[in-house]
């Protein structure tokens, strides 16, 4: 004997079935959705401002690591005691040393890194832009 469905029953991806056109997306597609906004409006005022973002984080950076050679390599202090120097606002600028090659490279995460070097009778010098 052959099954046949009843009459009553609606197909499947029918409208009033779950599962049909009418029924809400799944959880995972509200997600993904959220996801793409939060992106949207970080990546939005990164792409509106990112020239002068980028611009004040290379001046920062370079003029944290002509300081801080001058007072390592000048001035003979210790490197943690050279963010002193620093005016306020810089506090996102991180330093280390060459002591090798008696330079110190300052850097702002993510946005710049420049170094400068101590030269014999120039004192600090930051090294070209690329």
């Amino acid at each position: 004997m052959v099954e046949t469905a009843s009459p009553t029953t609606a197909p499947i991806g029918a409208p009033d079935q779950p599962g049909g056109p009418y029924a809400p997306p799944p959880a995972r597609r509200w997600r993904w959705r959220l996801a793409l906004l939060v992106v949207a409006l970080i990546a939005a005022p990164l792409a509106l401002f990112w020239r002068p973002v980028h611009g004040t984080a290379i001046t920062a950076a370079a003029y944290g690591a002509r300081v801080a050679c001058s007072c390592r390599f000048v001035g003979g202090r210790p490197i943690g005691d050279c963010t002193r120097d620093f005016e306020p606002g810089m506090g996102l600028v991180t330093l280390s040393e060459d002591a090798a090659a008696k330079s110190v490279t300052a850097r702002v995460p993510l946005l710049a890194r420049q170094t400068a070097a101590y030269r014999e009778g120039w004192g600090c010098v930051l090294e070209p832009w690329k």
